[in-house]
């Protein structure tokens, strides 16, 4: 590849019918991408189409999408792609699209971001019951068929069981992909731990443009408690509302929408906004004294707390996943133990006793912004990714070439 030559980026993506973080990181990337000169074509497919199809019709495309196949087998010819970077491929998109990628004439590398823990997960999460669940790590899931975890159908479930244990088997990701993104280092382990190449595997988090102001993160006018985010289980709102009956005297404002929002109860000290618009948020942040992240699975890397250090917000999380390592006890933000309400109104009263060392932390959650989430330290990471990638495929093109394989 020519040093500083900009490249052709095929994106592919199958949006979800509820706009979430993923969206948010697609959209932003290929921003940053266009923004540094680089061209970039989006190949998407979105969820509103599965109600025009039959059960049958979308069972074969979950498996195995023909049109997805065809259609990026035709863009990587058209488009001239020097990568083509996958995030989400479920349902319409399907694992297909990595078998076009390995079968382009013109050695095209692959790139494939995880944003969960699909592949040996069909909940995704991790989570059963709300608790932890690693009973198909490493394995077939069949107890997820049997536990009804996908949208609590055992056919569904059966469905993503299937997909994905029948794709791993045959190497649709872990043999052809180049490279392999997590978002966090405990992800990765996760990933490895389920076979997946760890050679491979690269770690990038995820960023938003800095819309911070810097001198807000010391700002002595912040107060209250906030949480923003989706009102479900795996998330723990529901935990964080006890925790909040607890500690009458403090404020709360949760702002997102979800399942559990009409069965959570309404208490004086607790504002429920709803889904509120980006710009919103950001004010939000701007004068809160703390976000809490109340989450009872593995997340990922949640863009609420990327936005929060952004806007020097530091964050009050469960020590669980890698919210443990993302948030550095008493330096730019504070954990408590996970689904545990009386640990977490406990420090709920603690910061609300200490509001110079919470400010202290805002400033630190300011700078692990600066140091890790900026989108130029993005772009260096995600284009160091890209050229790794290429250098793979043009080895394994050229090994193969030798052998006639």
């Amino acid at each position: 590849m020519d040093k500083g030559r900009p490249l052709r980026i095929l994106i592919v993506h199958n949006r979800y019918q509820i706009r979430g973080g993923e969206e948010s990181v697609v959209d932003a990337e290929v921003a940053l991408l266009r923004d540094h000169g680089h061209e970039v074509c989006l190949y998407e497919r979105d969820n509103h189409e599965v109600a025009g199809q039959s059960r049958l019709g979308l069972l074969r495309d979950t498996l195995w999408s023909s049109s997805s196949h065809a259609d990026v087998t035709r863009l990587i010819r058209e488009f001239g792609a020097d990568v083509v970077h996958v995030h989400n491929t479920l349902p319409l998109v399907s694992p297909s699209v990595y078998w076009a990628v390995d079968a382009a004439p013109s050695g095209v590398a692959l790139v494939q971001t995880l944003h969960n823990y699909r592949w040996f997960c069909p909940k995704a999460t991790l989570l059963r019951d709300g608790k932890i669940c690693e009973d198909c790590v490493g394995k077939f899931a069949w107890r997820a068929v049997v536990h009804r975890c996908y949208r609590e159908s055992a056919v569904q479930s059966a469905v993503m069981a299937t997909t994905f244990g029948l794709h791993t088997a045959l190497g649709s990701l872990h043999r052809k992909a180049d490279r392999i993104i997590a978002l966090s280092e405990f992800a990765r382990d996760k990933y490895v731990l389920n076979g997946f190449p760890a050679e491979r595997m690269a770690i990038k988090p995820n960023f938003v443009p800095d819309a911070g102001d810097p001198l807000a993160a010391a700002s002595a006018d912040r107060t209250g408690f906030l949480y923003v985010g989706r009102l479900s289980e795996e998330k723990g709102p529901h935990v964080l509302v006890e925790a909040a009956a607890r500690v009458p005297e403090l404020r709360f404002d949760l702002a997102g929408g979800g399942p559990l929002g009409p069965q959570l109860p309404r208490r004086d000290n607790i504002i429920y906004s709803g889904t509120v618009p980006a710009a919103s948020v950001r004010d939000k942040m701007r004068h809160a004294s703390m976000l809490v992240l109340p989450s009872l699975c593995y997340e990922g890397l949640p863009m609420t707390l990327v936005e929060a250090f952004c806007n020097g917000l530091p964050v009050l999380a469960s020590r669980l996943g890698p919210l443990a390592t993302l948030v550095e006890d008493g330096v730019n933000g504070l954990l408590f133990n996970p689904g545990d309400a009386g640990d977490l109104a406990d420090k709920l009263r603690w910061a609300a006793a200490h509001p110079a060392a919470i400010r202290q932390m805002g400033v630190a959650a300011r700078q692990a912004y600066l140091a890790h989430y900026t989108p130029e330290s993005n772009y260096r990471q995600l284009l160091a990714i890209y050229e790794d990638a290429i250098v793979h495929r043009r080895a394994s093109t050229s090994s193969a070439r030798l052998t006639g394989t």
